[in-house]
């Protein structure tokens, strides 16, 4: 990716807009290049590639070690397959702050696979982005029943639990899960909110989610920075 010297975005801004997408997508990792060695490759002066790199430390995207260099600072977020827990819990148990942006929401018909594997004919659609450290790691699709949905677009939905919100609030409880994994690449308007190109490679996760009475609540299609959340699974040998 080059840059637009004809552009009214400033050359710092796509600068770090390059290097932000090389991080998120694996290109640099560990220490990054000397300034000279990015002045070089963009042809840009010294203060346009320091601008760039300060407002990613800022961001908490890179971090400066004293005598060494500039080094990509990310931690991924760990979430363990086989527990049902919210995006906010574990957020926390890595000892970072959890936030949500609310995007948009509105009742619609779901598109026909959605239907398929919940059977919701009306469906109310909440999109939030979330955020860890204040860095912007997923953007969360959600699909909730007519009810459950339009009971929860009455409150604030930024930088709270929707798990924890509908238990303490509507009483509603989380009883099962199923939860499929995998790769793709994310689309132009999910890639802006993320700071990432658009159709970089991300972790899909798409989750559907049963109350006590076997009834599915919700379905939650994900999509997460690969740099910046992994998933873990402990698994067993059975002998005998």
């Amino acid at each position: 990716m080059r840059l637009d010297y004809e552009s009214s975005l400033p050359l710092h801004v796509q600068l770090k807009g390059i290097i932000e997408g090389q991080v998120a997508n694996g290109v640099l990792t560990g220490q990054i290049p000397s300034e000279r060695n990015f002045m070089e490759e963009y042809q840009v002066s010294r203060s346009t590639v320091r601008e760039a790199i300060n407002q990613l430390v800022r961001e908490g995207i890179l971090e400066k070690r004293h005598g060494t260099g500039t080094f990509v600072s990310l931690k991924p977020i760990n979430e363990w397959l086989g527990n049902l827990t919210s995006t906010t819990d574990t957020i926390r148990q890595m000892g970072m702050k959890p936030g949500a942006k609310l995007i948009t929401y509105y009742k619609t018909i779901p598109p026909s696979p959605i239907l398929e594997q919940t059977g919701f004919h009306e469906a109310y659609f909440i999109k939030r982005v979330r955020y860890a450290d204040s860095i912007p790691i997923g953007v969360e699709c959600h699909y909730f029943p007519v009810s459950i949905g339009k009971a929860l677009v009455q409150y604030d939905l930024n930088d709270i639990s929707l798990y924890e919100f509908e238990e303490n609030e509507l009483g509603i409880w989380f009883a099962e899960a199923s939860q499929t994994i995998g790769s793709g690449t994310i689309a132009e308007e999910n890639a802006s909110y993320l700071n990432i190109p658009p159709h970089s490679h991300v972790l899909i996760a798409e989750r559907t989610i049963k109350n006590q009475d076997g009834r599915i609540i919700e379905l939650e299609k994900a999509y997460y920075r690969s740099d910046m959340y992994k998933f873990t699974i402990n698994l067993s040998r059975k002998f005998g």
